[in-house]
């Protein structure tokens, strides 16, 4: 199981154009934003990424107005261990649980999950903050991370995991979210 103390999440690609034609992009953009919410609410690091931003665009305002406090990575290639700065980042931090959500699942979700399990990570794709443009290679993607050695939860049951008990300082505050 993951632990508080020991994980992070990569926010990946969640940029207007592309965002803007996910499957259930709706409940994927409330999905991420408790995901993310609830991140700062447990202090657990966040690595956030754009994929060429000058051509696809920012990333969507209810994700970077909840994330006041960083800069997003641009990056060039589709996993984001192809980029110095992410390398550099993952590094400095030295987590080894690895939370992975953005779009597309099939591309760079994929190729950045199966790259850290490489790398001797334990990944753990978040089902319902993941998205492709079709159902089809979302899970396709989903499967592909699995037949590599990653697994997979949800926002819901990862945010139980990492709190382990009603006592958790921030539970009422993360159910609230839930909710």
């Amino acid at each position: 199981m993951f632990s508080i103390n020991n994980t992070l999440l990569i926010l990946i690609d969640i940029q207007g154009k592309l965002a803007s034609l996910m499957h259930n992009k709706d409940d994927l953009y409330k999905n991420l934003g408790i995901l993310v919410k609830s991140m700062n609410i447990l202090n657990i690091p966040i690595i956030w990424m754009e994929q060429v931003p000058d051509k696809l665009g920012p990333t969507i305002k209810e994700i970077s107005d909840i994330l006041p406090d960083l800069k997003p990575i641009p990056k060039f290639t589709f996993s984001c261990c192809g980029n110095d700065q992410f390398m550099q980042e993952i590094s400095s931090l030295q987590q080894k649980q690895i939370l992975v959500t953005g779009i597309e699942t099939h591309i760079c979700v994929y190729q950045t999950s199966v790259d850290l399990i490489k790398k001797g990570f334990q990944v753990q794709v978040v089902e319902d903050c993941v998205s492709s443009r079709t159902e089809s290679n979302k899970t396709l993607g989903i499967n592909r991370i699995k037949n590599a050695g990653g697994s997979v939860t949800s926002c819901e049951m990862i945010l139980f995991e990492l709190m382990k008990s009603t006592k958790y300082p921030g539970f009422k505050e993360i159910t609230q979210l839930i909710k």
